[in-house]
C-alpha cells in the first residue's frame, strides 16, 4: 500500500520550453572626447581644457548612447632615485579610477593638472553604454597622448 501512495504522489516531468531570448547585436559605435578621436595627440593646453569635457559614445547615425560605467587611466611619467648611488631613473606609473559619470570629477582633474607633462596618456576603457531599450554593451576604448 505504501508503494502505491508513493507512485500516486510522483509528478510527471514538465515539458515546458524555456523562454526564447532574443540575441542582441550591439551597434557599431565610436568613442570621442570633445572633438578628439582615439589615438589623438594633443598639447598640454588642449589637455587642460579636455579634462573638463564629457566623453561621448555615438553610432554612425549620430545617435548618442548613455554611459553606465567606465575606467579612466592616467599614465604619468616620473623619476625614481637610487638612494645608494643617487642615480635618477625615469619611470611610468598609472592612476586609474572606476567612474559612472562624465566629465571627470573636479577633484580628480585638479590632481592630474598638478602633475601633467608631455609624453603622458589618458585612456578610457571598459566603457559600458546603454541603448534606448536598456541593452548594455561595451564601447571601444579610447586613448589620447600628450605631446
Amino acid at each position: 500500500m505504501s508503494f502505491s501512495i508513493l507512485m500516486a504522489q510522483r509528478t510527471k516531468p514538465t515539458t515546458q520550453k524555456p523562454p526564447v531570448v532574443q540575441k542582441f547585436k550591439a551597434p557599431k559605435v565610436k568613442t570621442t572626447w570633445a572633438k578628439y578621436s582615439d589615438g589623438s595627440e594633443i598639447g598640454i593646453e588642449e589637455a587642460v581644457s579636455l579634462l573638463n569635457s564629457p566623453l561621448s559614445i555615438t553610432d554612425d547615425k549620430n545617435v548618442s548612447y548613455s554611459i553606465s560605467a567606465y575606467q579612466f587611466l592616467y599614465r604619468k611619467k616620473g623619476v625614481t632615485e637610487d638612494e645608494e648611488t643617487g642615480k635618477v631613473t625615469p619611470v611610468t606609473s598609472i592612476v586609474t579610477r572606476s567612474l559612472r559619470s562624465t566629465p571627470l570629477p573636479a577633484k580628480f582633474v585638479n590632481l592630474i593638472l598638478e602633475q601633467l607633462r608631455r609624453g603622458e596618456e589618458f585612456s578610457f576603457f571598459d566603457v559600458l553604454v546603454k541603448d534606448g531599450k536598456g541593452n548594455i554593451f561595451f564601447a571601444p576604448s579610447f586613448k589620447v597622448k600628450i605631446k
